[in-house]
Order: structure tokens, then C-alpha cells, then sequence
């Protein structure tokens, strides 16, 4: 295989020139070898636009995505002579690739919006369900904030649950519920399947008045709210999901992306968005945390250079067992009372965010599929577990806050807790072991890119 590598071109020029080149390559490619699948590890045209990528299962897919590096274009066959000087002849225009890179930015901006403020019912189309909110409510509000995000949750939703039946071969419970207070969620369930012992992707968009206990719970984070006659008008709406794997070798995922909004009493909104990624596994694996962290990495990097490192350090001040003195997983990232530098931009970097969802973690999942593991790799799983329960149950926001909003639902709340753990007195791995080492890197965070 032939690999050309644009290493002197930026991300818009690499953008114009896969776009120029998509159609031309393609039929090379297409007239040089047959099609192959697009998770295939012997794929003839493809562009490595998120960094390292495990293509198959086992040790063939991740040697060779570690050889093929960010920003590579690669042509198989007889496909690559020809291609090498069309290549070359957009290579000589890089200059102008650059000068247009303002003008693309914009362009592709514009487009990006056109496209989200489409047929809106077209898009409802592919989600898990209906939308909590009417379409007709939807179509009419095409442009706020509200509808947006509604949007982007339920379209994460349908991609993360399509995702992981693909790959279990099972099928989620669609469970709808309505909120007599204000709004409602989607609860999307697999219990018991092949890879996933349980897995959950809930949607909710609630409003109504916030209680004086949800109202406290912000304003301890600084929040300064001011409400009418003792109410706060609010809506939250987000999307969350764990997922718990019954093989051991397969970490267990969370991620959440919301939006807040809040009257106050001269009738102006407080807004912000919150949400991340994070990853629980059983057994420390230094590719696959490079993996995650770097998939990551890359959509901040997107938007501020210093989201990923200052999200990261959150991530794990936040997911901080305090009773235990240990993290509940390897991190990721998290951010909350997100407001700046503008609304557009916010919701912009979230939705990036969101659309990492499946090629940070399904690449993870497919690489140990066929792992094999021992009754003790299990045993010290359910130990894992009962941390992972700990720190819901004791510290985490989003648990609080809906056990504390009336009208709540008790089930999807909860959804994030595995079907089984468990809880050993005194219990200590023996040191050199892999378990000792799990514990070590929980204890003492580390960076992985």
C-alpha cells in the first residue's frame, strides 16, 4: 500500500483538498481493487481525519492504525501511480489552499448550519423515538438554542444505540415517559445482552420551576439567581448513557452532554452547557487510553487548545472517589457552566463533543470482543463495580439534582447503576499484579497524550 501523507497542509487546506480529490480518488481506488467495508483494516481510500484509529480486532487493526498517521491519504493497487501525481499537482496549490482558509472556515459554518436547520422532520426520522418536544413546537423555533440541542441529544441517541445494538446484536427497550410537571425523556435499555450486561442512553427535556434544594445545589457552584416571587422558570434538557460490558476486558463508558436555561425575575436567561466523557475500565490498556483521550483531544483542539487539558484535569478532580482516595476511572473529560465565549460557540464545541461518542469507545469495544478472562478477572470486575456505584450514589451532580427535582424519574435516574457488584471487606490486590497496577493509575492520575 502507497501512503501519501499532507503533513505541509493545515486542517482547511487538508479539508479542500480531500473534497477537490474525493471523487477522482474514489474511482481510481474503486477501478484498481473491489469495495471493502468501512471498518475494514485493508480499506483502499480513506482520510485519517481523527488521528490513531483501531480498524479491526486483535493486534492486525491497531499495528496498522498505529502506521498510519493523522492527515494520510491511503491508495491501494495500481490506483496509487496514477493518484501519486494528482496528488503532487494539488500539493503545488497548497499556497492557495491557504489563503482560502478564511473563506472556508466561514463557508463550511454556513453550510453546517443549513444543514442542521433542515427539514427537521426528515431528521426526526432517525431517532430512537419522537422527539419529548412536539415537532410541530420544534419546526416553528427552528433557530433557538432550545430546539437545537433537543436535536443534537436525540440525534446522539439513535447513533450511540445503533452503534452498540450493531455490535451486541441485541436491541434497546424503548421506555417514553412523560414528566406531570413539565416535559419528559426517552429511555433506551439493553439488559442482558451478548457484549453489554447493561446499557442505557437516556434523553430527557424537563421544565417547570426549580425546587429551593436544585436552586441551592447551584448556587453553591456560584450561581447567582435571582427568582420571582420565590420561583425559578427553568428547562434542562441533556442526553447520558453508561454502559457496563459483561468481559472485563472491556471498559465501561459514560458520557453526558446538557443545556440549562433559567428565568430570572426581570425576565433575562442564565444558559450554559455541561457534559464529558469518561472511561472505567478493569485492566489499565495504554493504547486504548490513548485512543480515547486522543479522539477526545482532537475535538478540543478544534475549538481551544486549552480545552483538553484544563477538561481533563476536571474530569478527574471530579470523578474523585473521596472516601476511597481513588478515581472512579482513567478520565476523560468534563466541564460544567459552560457560557462562553458565546452561545454559538459553546453549543459548537458540545456538539463535537457528542459526535465523538461512538469513535472513542466502539473501536475499544470491538478490539476485545474475543478476549477471554479468568473467574478472578471477574471477580475483581463486580470490585470495580461497587466503586463505580459509591461515587454515583455519593457525589455525582446529576444524580442529585434529579433525585432533588420533583417528578423525576426514579428508573432513568438510576439506569447508570450495573445490574451486578460487589463489595469485599479489606479488600487489597496483591502487589505486581495487573490489579495493583489498575489501582496505581487510579490513585495517581496520568496523562495519555
Amino acid at each position: 500500500m502507497a501512503t501519501f501523507v499532507f503533513c505541509s497542509l493545515n486542517r482547511t487546506a487538508r479539508t479542500a483538498a480531500r473534497r477537490s480529490l474525493s471523487s477522482h480518488l474514489t474511482r481510481l481506488a474503486g477501478a484498481a481493487e473491489p469495495p471493502c467495508s468501512a471498518h475494514s483494516p485493508t480499506l483502499t481510500l480513506r482520510w485519517f481525519s481523527r488521528g490513531t484509529r483501531f480498524m479491526s480486532q486483535g493486534t492486525a487493526g491497531s499495528s496498522a492504525a498505529r502506521r498510519t498517521r493523522r492527515g494520510a491519504l491511503a491508495l491501494g493497487g495500481a490506483a496509487a501511480v496514477t493518484a501519486a501525481a494528482a496528488v503532487a499537482g494539488f500539493l503545488a496549490n497548497a499556497n492557495h489552499f491557504q489563503r482560502a482558509e478564511m473563506a472556508t472556515r466561514v463557508s463550511t459554518a454556513v453550510e453546517e448550519k443549513e444543514q442542521e436547520e433542515g427539514d427537521i422532520l426528515e431528521r426526526c426520522r432517525g431517532f430512537m423515538s419522537p422527539p419529548v418536544t412536539d415537532i410541530s413546537v420544534l419546526q416553528g423555533s427552528k433557530a433557538e438554542m432550545r430546539t437545537r440541542m433537543e436535536l443534537l441529544i436525540m440525534e446522539t441517541q439513535a447513533e450511540f444505540c445503533r452503534a452498540l445494538q450493531e455490535v451486541d446484536g441485541g436491541t434497546f427497550k424503548v421506555d417514553r415517559w412523560d414528566r406531570k410537571e413539565g416535559g419528559g425523556g426517552i429511555s433506551c435499555v439493553m439488559q442482558d445482552g451478548k457484549v453489554f450486561e447493561k446499557a442505557g442512553v437516556n434523553v430527557s427535556v424537563v421544565f417547570g420551576n426549580l425546587t429551593e434544594e436544585a436552586a441551592r445545589q447551584m448556587r453553591s457552584r456560584g450561581k447567582v439567581l435571582k427568582g420571582k416571587d420565590g420561583k425559578l422558570p427553568f428547562c434542562a434538557m441533556g442526553v447520558s448513557s453508561v454502559i457496563h460490558p459483561k468481559n472485563p476486558h472491556i471498559p465501561t463508558v459514560h458520557f453526558n452532554y446538557r443545556y440549562f436555561e433559567i428565568e430570572e425575575e426581570d425576565g433575562t436567561k442564565q444558559w450554559w452547557f455541561g457534559g464529558g466523557t469518561d472511561l472505567t475500565p478493569v485492566y489499565i490498556n495504554k493504547e486504548d487510553a490513548f485512543h480515547f483521550h486522543n479522539t477526545l483531544k482532537e475535538a478540543c483542539d478544534k475549538h481551544h487548545p486549552q480545552y483538553y487539558p484544563d477538561f481533563k484535569k476536571w474530569c478527574d478532580r471530579y470523578f474523585y472517589i473521596r472516601h476511597r482516595g481513588e478515581t472512579r476511572g482513567i478520565g476523560g473529560i468534563f466541564f460544567d457552566d459552560l457560557d462562553a465565549p458565546s452561545q454559538e460557540e459553546a453549543f459548537n464545541f458540545v456538539k463535537s463533543c457528542a459526535r465523538t461518542v461512538v469513535p472513542c469507545y466502539l473501536p475499544i469495544v470491538s478490539k476485545h470482543l474475543n478476549d477471554s478472562f479468568t473467574d478472578e478477572e471477574k471477580d475483581w470486575q463486580q470490585v470495580r463495580r461497587g466503586r463505580y456505584v459509591e461515587f454515583n450514589l455519593v457525589y455525582d451532580r446529576g444524580v442529585k439534582f434529579g433525585l432533588a427535582t420533583p417528578g423525576s424519574r426514579i428508573e432513568s435516574i438510576l439506569m447508570s447503576l450495573p445490574l451486578t457488584a460487589r463489595w469485599e471487606y479489606m479488600h487489597e490486590p496483591a502487589k505486581g499484579t495487573l490489579e495493583a497496577e489498575m489501582l496505581e493509575v487510579l490513585r495517581n492520575p496520568k496523562e495519555w497524550v
